[in-house]
C-alpha cells in the first residue's frame, strides 16, 4: 500500500499564518500537522511509500521538510505546478497527478494534509483488506451544523455506502466523512480518469464517491475517536489547545 497526502491547497482562510507557510507545515505542540499525520500513517501494515502532493509555491518548503523526515519508507514530494487558487488542480486532480507522476499501481491510502485523527489508520487499512473494496472512513456527528460542513454518508447493514452528499443543507444521516479514503489500485486508473474526463468536480475529494457508488461497491469504515479539521484560524487554535500547545 502507498499513502498519498494531498497538501497542495493555499489555505487562504488561515491568512496571515499561511501566506508564506503551507498549512500542513504549521506547528501543533512541537510537531508539524504533516508529521502528526505521517506518525499515524507509518503504523499501517504493508506501507511501502508515501507521496506528498504540494503546489509550486510551497514545493521548496516541503522538500526541506522531507529532507529531515524519516518514517521508515521512501518519501517523495511532488509539485502539481499550480501557483495560486486560480490555477490549482483540485484534490482529485492532484490525486490523478500523483498516480501518473509516481506510476502508482498499488492500493492507496489517501488523506488530506490538514486533518488529524486520534484513531489508528492501521485499523482502517485492516478493514479495507477484510472487505476487499474501496473504502471511506465515517464518524458519528450529532451536531447538525457540523454535518452541513462535511460529506454525509448513508450505508446499509453490511457497511456498503448507499448515498454520499457533500455539505448537505438537510443531512440524511449522522455519519460524516472526513477526507480519508483507501482505494484499490484499479480504481485509481481508468475509473478516476473517466470521472475527471467527464468534467465532474476535481476540487472536493469526496466528489468522487457518489460517482463510484453508482458503478460499484464502496464500504464505510466506522471509526471511534475524534477527527480534527484545521480549516480556520479558530480551529487551528482549538487543535493547538487540545494538544497542549499553550504558546
Amino acid at each position: 500500500m502507498i499513502a498519498v497526502v494531498l497538501a497542495a491547497g493555499y489555505a487562504t482562510r488561515l491568512y496571515p499564518l499561511t501566506r508564506d507557510t503551507p498549512k500542513p507545515l504549521l506547528d501543533v505542540a512541537g510537531r508539524t500537522i504533516l508529521d502528526r499525520i505521517l506518525e499515524n500513517v507509518a503504523r499501517v501494515d504493508g506501507l511501502d511509500s508515501v507521496v506528498v502532493v504540494s503546489n509550486a509555491r510551497f514545493y521548496r518548503q516541503f522538500r526541506l521538510w522531507a529532507d529531515g523526515a524519516d518514517y521508515g519508507v521512501p518519501l517523495a514530494v511532488l509539485s502539481d505546478g499550480s501557483t495560486n487558487n486560480g490555477n490549482r488542480l483540485g484534490a482529485l486532480g492532484d490525486l490523478q497527478y500523483a498516480v501518473r507522476q509516481s506510476g502508482i499501481r498499488d492500493d492507496a491510502l489517501v488523506v488530506a494534509g490538514d486533518n488529524l485523527f486520534d484513531f489508528e489508520l492501521a485499523e482502517f487499512a485492516a478493514y479495507f483488506r477484510d472487505v476487499d473494496g474501496d473504502c471511506i472512513a465515517v464518524g458519528r456527528i450529532d451536531d447538525p451544523t457540523q454535518l452541513r460542513r462535511t460529506g454525509v454518508v448513508e450505508f446499509d447493514a453490511d457497511g456498503r455506502v448507499v448515498s454520499f452528499e457533500e455539505k448537505p443543507a438537510r443531512p440524511r444521516s449522522s455519519w460524516g466523512a472526513p477526507p480519508l479514503y483507501i482505494y484499490r489500485a484499479a480504481t485509481l486508473q481508468q475509473p478516476l480518469d473517466d470521472y475527471l474526463r467527464s468534467g465532474f468536480s476535481a476540487d472536493a475529494p469526496g466528489a468522487f464517491i457518489p460517482w463510484l457508488i453508482r458503478r460499484g461497491t464502496v464500504y464505510a469504515y466506522r471509526f471511534q475517536g475524534a477527527r480534527y479539521d484545521i480549516g480556520t484560524l479558530e480551529s487551528y487554535r482549538a487543535v493547538r489547545n487540545l494538544f497542549g500547545d499553550c504558546r
